[in-house]
């Protein structure tokens, strides 16, 4: 059985409702077991309250914390964080900087990496997350996947719409009011389900 950990920050509920779509796409692959994990929360409950954040905070509760000792059990990782100042959240990055332990060791090469994000407008700096987010990917020896154009919806140009080769991504609005679109989900999915079949190959 291929592994595949789903492993996010979410603040708002965006980079969650990807994270969904990313675990069905994974999910519909034969022979591949989907884990969605949430990274542990550095706010205070009364700083989640003041961010407008504690109901979808709430709605997504019942998803277990990743422990970093879990990485090493998957075959691929799919990591999604929203964007601050073009990077990475801080939740993550703390999570990512307890990985010491695995580089050491070597316990990540040859693992499929791959990343989605959320940001505020449209060009907010999901780009540079996902690619800054790459680096330590490769730190890590893990092989990057990201969204080929045989996804289609990469170059939908209807609409406002998230979505790129170095992984799927929302716009949430400056006040948090866009939910990501169908063309959004969908990309993202077909990332999940992407990563999966890779992951599937490699391991056999």
């Amino acid at each position: 059985m291929t592994k595949v950990y789903v492993v996010f920050y979410s603040l708002y509920g965006h980079v969650y409702k990807l994270a969904e779509a990313v675990k069905k796409g994974a999910e519909s692959v034969e022979g591949v077991s989907v884990k969605l994990l949430q990274v542990p929360e550095l706010m205070s409950e009364e700083q989640i309250k003041n961010a407008g954040a504690f109901d979808a905070k709430e709605s997504f509760s019942h998803i277990p914390v990743a422990n970093v000792s879990d990485l090493a059990d998957a075959d691929a990782i799919i990591f999604g964080t929203p964007t601050r100042f073009g990077n990475m959240a801080s939740q993550m990055k703390n999570f990512i900087d307890q990985t010491g332990s695995l580089w050491a060791k070597g316990a990540l090469i040859g693992k499929i990496g791959s990343v989605f994000t959320s940001t505020a407008s449209q060009h907010g700096g999901q780009e540079t997350t996902l690619t800054s987010f790459h680096t330590v990917l490769l730190h890590h020896g893990m092989i990057v996947v990201g969204v080929p154009y045989s996804e289609q919806r990469l170059l939908n140009m209807k609409e406002i719409t998230g979505g790129t080769p170095y992984g799927a991504t929302t716009i949430t609005d400056h006040d948090g009011s866009r939910v990501p679109s169908e063309n959004e989900l969908a990309i993202a999915e077909f990332q999940g389900r992407h990563v999966a079949e890779v992951a599937k190959k490699l391991k056999c």
